[in-house]
């Protein structure tokens, strides 16, 4: 509970946005109920608490991205408001996307195949023992719709869809090193505040 506290917990995300997401770097805004519907979170010029999220492209696609995120806070639907204002909704997100994003019907199907949730899944948390002061880390595989999704973007994009499998996926987009999302791993530092 103290290294949630103290935002030393680590948690990774990975997700499909809509759109050609043009950056490796940072959005930061504060975030707060929305003025227009207390049901939704937004980013907020004052009241809001701030909000930090890193954005990695692991691989661009016709009219999308996947993406991953590292929190550098944790607040209600951050990954999902902030990809909203930079103008990349997730693919799906049924509160904060856009159902009326270009794609072909192959596309269409596999967003649908997700129901009623967006394509974002929590792939890796890492934080220290509070014991042995170790870094203990789990991830999580792609769970089959984002795979799904994922399989039919490249198919759509000409890329080569013969990952077949997560050990295949993970040789393709898995962490660089142990120590993943520092700062140096950035090409572009990007910083989004809403005026």
């Amino acid at each position: 509970m103290r290294q949630l506290q103290e935002r030393t917990v680590k948690r990774i995300y990975r997700a499909v946005a809509n759109g050609i997401v043009p950056f490796d770097g940072k959005i930061e805004t504060q975030i707060g109920r929305d003025p227009h519907n207390r049901l939704k979170m937004a980013a907020v010029k004052f009241g809001g608490k701030p909000a930090v999220t890193h954005v990695k492209v692991l691989e661009r696609y016709l009219a999308h991205s996947y993406i991953e995120c590292s929190l550098g806070t944790g607040r209600t639907h951050q990954i999902r408001v902030h990809m909203r204002e930079a103008n990349h909704p997730l693919a799906g997100d049924p509160v904060y996307g856009n159902p009326r994003h270009p794609c072909g019907d192959t596309v269409k199907e596999a967003v649908k195949s997700l129901g009623a949730r967006q394509a974002l899944h929590a792939y890796r948390l890492s934080f220290t023992h509070p014991e042995s002061g170790e870094t203990v880390s789990f991830e999580a595989p792609i769970p089959d719709d984002i795979y799904h999704l994922l399989s039919v973007l490249r198919l759509e994009a000409g890329l080569d869809s013969s990952l077949s499998n997560e050990e295949e996926w993970q040789d393709k987009f898995g962490a660089d090193d142990d120590d993943d999302w520092n700062e140096d791993d950035y090409d572009v530092e990007v910083v989004y505040v809403r005026e």
